[in-house]
C-alpha cells in the first residue's frame, strides 16, 4: 500500500515541484530557501498520505503546505521593512482562505510585465552570476523536478560535477541577493539562450526520459512547450525563440506515434504518420516561417527545426529528403558543434550516401569521450552495421547499446535489436 502511495507522491512531485518553488520563491525571495520549503512539504506529504490517503487534489495540498511553510519562515525572521510585511499579509490571506482585494496585482505589478511565476523562476536561475552550466544545470533541477542523476545524463558528464555545480549555484544566487524576477529588455538578450537551452533540455528529457520505465514524460514536454510560446510573446523579434518552438511543435506532432499500444517505442521511420498530429505539425511550420521571415543568422534550434520540418514534410519514411537533412546538419555542426549533433549528421549522410558513409563518423565517434557511454552512438553502429551485412558486429553493438541504456522501454527495444540483426 504505501509503495504505491509512494508511487502517487513521486509522480505528483514530479509534476508539481516546479510550480510550487516558483510560488514559494515569489514569496522568500531565495531560490534555495524556496527549495527547502518545498522539499518540506513533500516530506510532510510521506509523512501523512501513506495513512491518511491521498487528498482528493494533490498539487494543492503540496502548495498549500509549502505556502504554510513560507509563511512560517517570514513569521520567524524579524520583518524590519514593509516589503516583508505585504508578502507576510498575502500570504495570511491565503492561509484563511480569503482573496485578497489588490494585494497580488500589486505585488505582480513590482516585479515584471509576465506575471508567471515559472518564467521568473527560469529567469532567475539563469542569471548571469552564473556560469552557463550551473545555469543549465539549477533550472532543469528546479524546473523540471529531474534528479542529479538525469541532468548529468542529459549533460554527458558525471554526477558529482552537477551535484557541485547545482550546490554552488545556490549559493552564489543567494550571496548575489539576485531578484526574482524578469529582466527587462536591456538584460534580456544575455540571458536567452540559456534559458532557450534549459527549455530544449526539459523538453527532450519529456520526449525521450533518460532513465524509468516510461520511453516518454509529456508532462515535461508540454511543459517545455508552454514556457516555449509565452517566451515568444516575451521576444517576438529573436528568431532563435521561434525556431525553438517550431522544434518542440513538430517533435511533439509525433507523441502519439512514437509507442504502439504496450508502450515500446517506435522509432520515426517506423511510425504511422497518420497518428502524427497535424495541427501541431502546422503550429511549427509556421513558427519556423515566422523564425525564417526576421532574416538573422540561423541558429541551433532553427535549424534544427528544418531538420524537422524535412520529416513533417515527407510523406512517407521513403520519401524523405536525406540530403537535404544532411546538409543541414553539416551546416549545424558549424554552428554547434558537439558529438550527438555529429552522431545524427552520421545517420542522415547514412541515410543519403549509404551505410558505409554514415559508419565512417561513427567510428571517429567511437574515442569521443563524451559518449563513451551513450547509448544511441552503438544503436545507430549497430544500424548502419546490419544494413552492410555485418550481422554478428550489429548484434554487439545493439546489446552494448541495450547494457548502456537506464530507460527500460529503451532497453527492451535495443535488446531486441540486437535479437533480430541478420
Amino acid at each position: 500500500m504505501h509503495s504505491a502511495v509512494h508511487d502517487t507522491i513521486a509522480a505528483v512531485w514530479r509534476i508539481e515541484s516546479a510550480r510550487i518553488v516558483a510560488a514559494v520563491a515569489r514569496r522568500v525571495r531565495d531560490l534555495g530557501v524556496a527549495e527547502e520549503l518545498a522539499q518540506d512539504a513533500l516530506v510532510t506529504a510521506l509523512e501523512h498520505w501513506p495513512k491518511d490517503g491521498v487528498p482528493h487534489n494533490p498539487g494543492a495540498w503540496l502548495m498549500t503546505t509549502a505556502l504554510h511553510r513560507a509563511l512560517d519562515h517570514l513569521r520567524h525572521r524579524q520583518m524590519a521593512d514593509a516589503r516583508h510585511l505585504d508578502i507576510a499579509k498575502d500570504l495570511e490571506a491565503q492561509e484563511a482562505h480569503v482573496v485578497p482585494d489588490f494585494v497580488d496585482a500589486l505585488d505582480a505589478a513590482r516585479q515584471d510585465d509576465i506575471g508567471d511565476d515559472l518564467l521568473r523562476l527560469i529567469f532567475t536561475a539563469c542569471h548571469p552570476v552564473l556560469g552557463t552550466d550551473a545555469r543549465v544545470a539549477l533550472t532543469l533541477k528546479l524546473l523540471g523536478g529531474l534528479t542529479t542523476h538525469e541532468i548529468a545524463r542529459a549533460f554527458l558528464v558525471p554526477e558529482a560535477s552537477i551535484a557541485q555545480r547545482i550546490v554552488r549555484a545556490k549559493r552564489s544566487l543567494a550571496a548575489a541577493q539576485v531578484p526574482f524576477e524578469v529582466p527587462r529588455a536591456g538584460q534580456l538578450a544575455e540571458r536567452l539562450g540559456s534559458v532557450l537551452e534549459v527549455v530544449y533540455l526539459v523538453f527532450n528529457e519529456g520526449y525521450t526520459a533518460t532513465s524509468g520505465g516510461d520511453w516518454m514524460r509529456p508532462e515535461l514536454c508540454n511543459e517545455a512547450l508552454r514556457l516555449g510560446r509565452m517566451l515568444t510573446e516575451l521576444a517576438p523579434d529573436q528568431a532563435e525563440v521561434h525556431g525553438l518552438v517550431a522544434l518542440m511543435e513538430i517533435q511533439a506532432s509525433r507523441t502519439a506515434a512514437r509507442t504502439d499500444r504496450e508502450g515500446r517505442p517506435v522509432l520515426l521511420n517506423q511510425q504511422n504518420r497518420a497518428r502524427w498530429d497535424h495541427l501541431l505539425i502546422r503550429r511549427g511550420l509556421a513558427a519556423l516561417a515566422r523564425a525564417e521571415a526576421l532574416n538573422q543568422p540561423p541558429g541551433s534550434y532553427r535549424l534544427q527545426a528544418q531538420i524537422a520540418a524535412c520529416h513533417a514534410r515527407a510523406p512517407s519514411a521513403d520519401a524523405t529528403d536525406w540530403h537535404r537533412i544532411a546538409a543541414l546538419y553539416a551546416q549545424l555542426m558549424r554552428v554547434a558543434p558537439s558529438p550527438v549533433v555529429e552522431l545524427n549528421q552520421a545517420v542522415a549522410v547514412g541515410m543519403a550516401e549509404g551505410p558505409a558513409a554514415g559508419l565512417a563518423i561513427v567510428e571517429t565517434l567511437q574515442q569521443d569521450k563524451a559518449l563513451q557511454r551513450y547509448p544511441w552512438l552503438q544503436a545507430v553502429r549497430g544500424d548502419l552495421l546490419e544494413k552492410l551485412g555485418r550481422a554478428e558486429e550489429a548484434r554487439a553493438a545493439f546489446a552494448q547499446a541495450a547494457e548502456l541504456s537506464e530507460n527500460q522501454r529503451e532497453k527492451e527495444l535495443l535488446a531486441r535489436r540486437a535479437q533480430s540483426a541478420t
